[in-house]
């Protein structure tokens, strides 16, 4: 049998870059590879293991033999053993035998794996790329779009669990069949993104993937990695982007796993007060250690760069941020200043935010951060984290408390749903209503809602308008689009039976057109994140229940009006001041009967001269109970149409425009 020869895929440059923390691209060096060395085929080893007495690899090719593969340590300080053992190729199943100086054998995956073999089994798999990308024009579209205003309306999708197959044993669908099924129904539901709960390995199904020992490795319960590839390829055709839940901010406690990898805490803080979590049973990234940091972001860039993903959402910020997040006192760690932010993950994040703008712009990094930490989404230049945008915990939480609440003691409480828009541009908004809030007893959206049959699905179809025509961006995760009546359940999966019902169907057609007309008016997207996108008509109306305001895209884009009534009464005659004359279309109304509404509708209004909500003209219109109705005013405003004119007067004249000279005699 050969023996493990002497080979490195890392140079002296690799090596110093690592050490500094700086050395971004380690998933071409570190990990398995094949190669050839001396005109053999084999694969090189390269493993970080710095407190290790001795390291080997172990496979089906030696019989799981520790004392057979035994890795060479380098010469230098960098803790990394390699070698190249020929022979192996693709496919080759393998783990490393880790020697502690206590004695103990520990039996580890590779950090690096691109592959691991589909759990319960827990070895990594050698794995050669092997995929044509004809994703051209989307990426190019995307770079040319960086840092440019564009629509977010994400559907949240939970992999193993959005579509079962019961004729075989209630299996989820793999990756090749989500794109040939998931694909067309998010295209034709209009949503711009889908956001994947964590696809990385992990062992335990019911942890939905927030506990990750293959960072590297999309899960093999799903196929191979060329079948994902080909998913967001699909994707990307569709013209839909791909967002990959990542979790950088802890990591479980299974063996095979990063923890105590070498048998000392390498990977995770030593000191339990900061490397262990409580709420999940997990342990937290050393973020200060270097080699951590550069595994890390390494991990972020690829997924980038073999995967082309559009965007990465960061579970758990929050946790990351705080030393004292879900910590008693006496039970964590102060920083060097006494404080409890975690400064080293603050300096992390900066460093991942600031690496992926700058290698892959057109990339969004988005952040699931439940507190008032300050700056999340502005530049690190301002010192800011460099989070792209930033989910709408505050909303999300003030809105579910709101709907629950029945229509008759909401006057009450209008503050509630008026509140978001106190900060609502001090971060790039995302408003989610994520898996988090129907699970763990919380019950479904559709089961928030008060009332008998007709009015659930009536409140479910305003909470919805309202979270689609609010400043910020969306998020909503699977089922909700249906009015799904039971809790998720990832052993279940999504209740399509339910659309065999008119209610559940004018929901998921509500939905759909909510998607379209946030994608076609520009009022709704293009200032989403600043106070130019929005403007106040009436927020004081709280016996009704009443809430009406205007979204505004460039000035040349028409304005449109949403009124939000959460009340169940109907009122004939209900009047607004409006910021101009002419035509005003009703475009969208909850309570259309093809939603599963009573029916009152209102067509196209014509503007009075008469003042109301300090506006000159106005609109009266019929409004029904517990609905969201937007128009559109048929002419553009007058500050819009001025800037139209002035900028048509100060363009150059070409040829066609331009007035000919007079002739010299």
């Amino acid at each position: 049998m050969p023996k493990v020869k002497p080979f490195s895929n890392l140079t002296d440059f690799d090596i110093a870059l690592y050490q500094a923390g700086k050395h971004f691209q380690l998933h071409h060096k570190m990990g398995s590879h094949i190669v050839e060395v001396d005109g053999e085929q084999g694969v090189c080893f390269s493993v970080w293991a710095p407190n290790a007495k001795r390291v080997s690899v172990t496979g089906d090719f030696n019989g799981w033999d520790p004392d057979a593969h035994i890795l060479l340590p380098r010469w230098d300080s960098s803790g990394i053993w390699e070698g190249f053992i020929p022979g192996l190729g693709k496919g080759t199943v393998y783990k490393y035998h880790v020697k502690t100086w206590d004695g103990f054998g520990l039996d580890k995956g590779d950090p690096f794996a691109r592959l691991w073999e589909t759990p319960p089994k827990t070895a990594s798999v050698v794995w050669d790329f092997d995929y044509q990308w004809k994703d051209d024009n989307w990426m190019k579209a995307r770079r040319e779009k960086a840092f440019k205003p564009q629509p977010w309306s994400v559907y949240e999708v939970h992999p193993g669990s959005w579509k079962k197959i019961p004729k075989e044993m209630n299996r989820s669908l793999n990756f090749r069949e989500m794109a040939d099924d998931l694909v067309p129904y998010v295209k034709e539901m209009g949503f711009t993104h889908i956001e994947f709960m964590p696809v990385m390995e992990h062992p335990y199904f019911p942890s939905w993937g927030y506990q990750i020992t293959g960072y590297f490795a999309p899960t093999s319960r799903s196929g191979k990695p060329e079948d994902l590839m080909y998913l967001i390829d699909k994707c990307h055709e569709a013209g839909i982007g791909v967002i990959l839940d990542w979790v950088p901010s802890h990591f479980p406690s299974d063996i095979h796993g990063l923890y105590l990898f070498d048998g000392t805490h390498i990977y995770e803080y030593a000191d339990m007060r900061r490397g262990y979590h409580p709420d999940w049973n997990s342990y937290v990234f050393d973020y200060g250690r270097n080699e951590v940091r550069a595994f890390l972001i390494s991990n972020a860039l690829f997924w980038m760069e073999y995967y082309h993903v559009d965007g990465l959402r960061v579970d758990a910020v929050a946790s990351m941020l705080y030393h004292d997040y879900s910590r008693k006192e006496g039970e964590w760690v102060p920083n060097i200043y006494g404080g409890r932010e975690n400064l080293e993950a603050i300096s992390f994040l900066k460093e991942f935010n600031e690496a992926v703008s700058k290698n892959y712009p057109g990339v969004e990094t988005i952040a699931e951060e439940s507190t008032a930490f300050p700056a999340v989404t502005h530049p690190t230049f301002e010192g800011g984290l460099g989070f792209g945008q930033k989910w709408m915990m505050g909303w999300m939480h003030d809105a579910i408390e709101y709907f629950k609440r029945p229509p008759i003691f909401r006057r009450w409480h209008q503050s509630e749903i008026t509140f978001s828009m106190i900060y609502a541009f001090s971060e790039k908004f995302m408003l989610p209503l994520s898996h988090d809030e129907v699970v763990h007893m919380k019950a479904s959206l559709l089961y928030k809602m008060p009332g008998d049959e007709w009015q659930k699905f009536a409140n479910l179809r305003a909470l919805f308008g309202h979270q689609w025509t609010h400043p910020g961006s969306q998020i909503l995760f699977m089922g909700g689009e249906i009015g799904q009546t039971s809790e998720w359940s990832h052993d279940l999966g999504v209740a399509w039976h339910l659309l065999e019902f008119d209610y559940h169907k004018g929901v998921q057609s509500w939905v759909k057109d909510l998607n379209h007309l946030y994608s076609s008016r520009k009022a709704l997207w293009f200032n989403a994140f600043s106070p130019e996108g929005y403007e106040w008509i009436s927020g004081d109306d709280t016996e009704n229940c009443v809430l009406a305001y205007l979204r505004k895209g460039e000035p040349s884009d028409k304005v449109l009006l949403v009124v939000c009534h959460f009340n169940t009464n109907f009122m004939a005659d209900y009047t607004l001041g409006v910021p101009y004359g002419g035509a005003w279309t009703e475009v969208l109304n909850s309570d259309d009967t093809q939603f599963g509404g009573s029916g009152i509708v209102n067509g196209v209004l014509k503007a009075e001269k008469k003042a109301s909500h300090g506006h000159e003209q106005s609109i009266s219109f019929k409004l029904p109970p517990l609905c969201v109705l937007v128009f559109e005013g048929d002419d553009v405003p007058k500050e819009g149409a001025k800037k139209i004119e002035a900028k048509q007067k100060s363009a150059p004249k070409t040829k066609a425009t331009a007035k000919p000279r007079a002739k010299k005699s």
